[in-house]
């Protein structure tokens, strides 16, 4: 991803479509698009009126998007597939009717059950007089303001109906994208040498960066949880074990009256494994109770997520089972007059 910005007014139409058409002769560049903001940090402070919809004079139902424009190729360069519609093409030139793509979220806002394609809508900084936008084209959500919020509601323009100053070029590689960056500084500044290209980096490098914070709150949380599970683990083995090993003398009177060693084996695990499902049980309660409070923390698993449950289930039941068997053989083993000496 590079970022650039361009001075002189005039040539902000014209400058970021030739230098596009410049890095696709570099070899190995396989698609490049341009858009206002890749990432942004802000909450939209846009509104759109839907042609045909009600909003009150305080805005009441309007909503906010994050309006962008973007060039012709951006969607295929970074894989948002299109649901709906068309991409822009050249035939969406400044004179051209005004048209727009738009994202999942704004289509069910204003158009559910509908298909959007062919609704027409304003932006609130718009006048009445001013003509109504097309929408011509649908495309999937993208989390561009952080990987765990939900996305906003997002229209996109072309660029050649709504140049900006500074844009954001993306490229898609056929190799190592590092490599590229001088062959990228080069094209723009080919173009024109006055226009600054900074913060050259690659998406992955991007994400890393914002994902650093979760990263860390992960790995901690991760690492506390996986000491607590230990200690219940350590805690269970340790109760079981002492409980069992009370019952020696318990165990030496079934054996003295004729017991046979498996009984008392089957009856000990029995009754350690009924006690540990009857905790687990209790902490599964607890746990779905407690964990919807961290589901802030978590992205792409659910906070009731059942694979998890049942693996610290299985895990703790595991334990269990060495620590009801291994006394409760080491007692059965005893002579049967030894154990009902056993204090």
């Amino acid at each position: 991803m590079v970022q650039s910005s361009i001075k002189p007014e005039a040539q902000w139409a014209e400058l970021y479509p030739q230098a596009l058409e410049r890095i696709m002769s570099i070899p190995g560049v396989e698609a490049a698009g341009a858009i206002d903001n890749f990432f942004f940090q802000s909450s939209p402070d846009d509104t759109i009126i839907p042609e045909g919809q009600t909003v009150t004079p305080s805005g009441l139902g309007a909503e906010q998007v994050m309006d962008d424009g973007v060039s012709a190729d951006y969607f295929r360069t970074v894989g948002v597939p299109l649901l709906k519609g068309r991409f822009f093409s050249e035939r969406d030139g400044p004179n051209s009717l005004p048209v727009a793509i738009v994202n999942q979220r704004l289509a069910r806002r204003f158009w559910p059950n509908e298909d959007p394609i062919g609704k027409r809508f304003r932006f609130g900084f718009q006048k009445p007089t001013d003509p109504w936008i097309s929408v011509g084209g649908l495309v999937a959500d993208m989390r561009r303001d952080g990987l765990t919020k939900n996305p906003v509601s997002q229209a996109f323009l072309p660029l050649t109906q709504d140049p900006a100053r500074g844009m954001d070029l993306v490229v898609r590689a056929a190799s190592d994208p590092v490599k590229l960056a001088a062959a990228l500084r080069s094209a723009v500044g080919s173009v024109d040498r006055t226009a600054p290209v900074f913060n050259v980096s690659t998406l992955d490098e991007q994400l890393h960066e914002q994902t650093a914070p979760m990263r860390f709150e992960t790995t901690l949380l991760g690492a506390f949880a996986a000491l607590s599970s230990l200690l219940a683990a350590i805690g269970i083995y340790g109760i079981l074990h002492y409980s069992v090993a009370q019952r020696t003398h318990e165990i030496g009177v079934r054996m003295a009256l004729g017991a046979k060693r498996t009984d008392v084996l089957k009856l000990i695990i029995g009754q350690g494994f009924r006690l540990t499902l009857s905790g687990v049980g209790i902490g599964l309660v607890g746990a779905l109770a407690l964990t919807r409070f961290l589901s802030s923390l978590l992205y792409g698993v659910q906070s009731t997520d059942p694979m998890t449950y049942v693996i610290v289930s299985l895990t703790l039941a595991a334990v269990a089972l060495p620590a009801c068997y291994i006394p409760a053989r080491r007692a059965t083993k005893v002579d049967p007059m030894v154990a009902l000496r056993y204090e």
